[in-house]
């Protein structure tokens, strides 16, 4: 696979987390900016404007839902698509409805009530469970909170490139691996591979991550 690789990370993150995974692959590598506001389209939008013209998303976590936006805003340029503990919703469904009940139920009265920064605890005992403490300690810092549109909005219908993968992470504490399992077919995931981490494999066991993209790519 010669296409650019674009990382669309999970909520909040920064781009820092992917340095070890881009610096294993020998073709351009980018990781997409989110604009933090508006709507899904407008993610979409922003990531499209400064994406390479075709690229292969690698997306993680809620990347997986902004992934599936382009898809359904320009598939010709959309080359490849691998989750990483990754969201995928059905069509004309959101990340919050994708969740089964009462997760979603309890997802949104969470936002409703504290926005989309989790608390410190809630970082480090989920997004960061298998972390060390200085890793855990620069997410929780450099966390920024996201739009509530981007949890609320619903993808559009779209049809995924003949290149579809999905990483399930077995040790995940934000995204439990059954569910992981419905999102890779949501996908239509062709291979499956799994990396014994929790919710960052690109933090947690950076080779593992690595030689499964390899693999799949």
């Amino acid at each position: 696979m010669n296409s650019p690789l674009l990382f669309l990370s999970g909520a909040g993150l920064p781009a820092w987390i992917w340095d070890d995974v881009r610096a294993a692959f020998p073709v351009e590598t980018s990781v997409a900016a989110y604009p933090r506001t508006g709507s899904l389209d407008d993610y979409a939008t922003k990531v499209l404007a400064e994406a390479p013209e075709r690229f292969v998303v690698v997306a993680h976590s809620i990347g997986g839902v902004i992934g599936a936006q382009l898809v359904a805003r320009a598939p010709e340029r959309v080359a490849g698509f691998v989750g990483v503990a990754a969201s995928i919703p059905r069509p004309g469904q959101s990340f919050l409805e994708a969740l089964p009940f009462p997760n979603r139920l309890v997802v949104g009265t969470v936002m409703r009530l504290a926005g989309t920064r989790p608390p410190a605890k809630v970082i480090r005992a989920g997004l960061a469970s298998d972390l060390d403490d200085e890793q855990a300690a620069r997410i929780v810092k450099e966390f920024e909170p996201e739009s509530p549109r981007l949890y609320r909005d619903p993808v559009g219908d779209r049809r995924f490139p003949e290149l579809r993968g999905y990483v399930q992470t077995t040790a995940d504490k934000e995204l439990p691996t059954t569910l992981q399992s419905v999102f890779a077919r949501t996908l239509g995931a062709t291979s499956i591979l799994s990396v014994p981490t929790g919710h960052l494999p690109m933090l947690a066991n950076p080779d593992a991550l690595t030689t499964a993209l390899r693999q799949l790519l």
